[in-house]
């Protein structure tokens, strides 16, 4: 079963920051993506376990992010079923079983980049 949560903050500028988030994710075994360089930031987990979802918003947490806004708290990927084909959290997917997630952290630089 997968995890998922969303971390809106002010901006995701630092390197040294962005390199934490990394090792987190790595250590975590987590898929992050992130909108960083700009206002707003924006921060994508999904994982496998709620544990390793959960442990990851810990560590962003203590990186103490301007304005840091926990969108949607730690839970499970929620599918709904819309003929064929399928939406997991709003995002159209095909009827194929779901892969596991990419381990690692990937950044984009703009919002529209997020949407699958």
């Amino acid at each position: 079963m997968l995890y998922n949560a969303l971390i809106r903050t002010h901006h995701i500028t630092s390197r040294k920051k962005v390199s934490a988030l990394k090792r987190a994710a790595d250590m975590h075994n987590c898929f992050v993506l992130l909108r960083s360089g700009g206002c707003p930031g924006i921060m994508y987990v999904e994982a496998e376990g709620k544990d390793s979802v959960e442990s990851w918003v810990n560590v962003v947490r203590n990186l103490r992010y301007k304005d840091f806004q926990l969108v949607s708290r730690p839970g499970v990927v929620t599918k709904e079923t819309q003929g064929e084909d399928s939406q997991v959290n709003g995002h159209a997917r095909s009827s194929k079983p779901a892969a596991r997630p990419i381990v690692g952290l990937s950044e984009v630089e703009t919002a529209k980049s997020l949407v699958v």
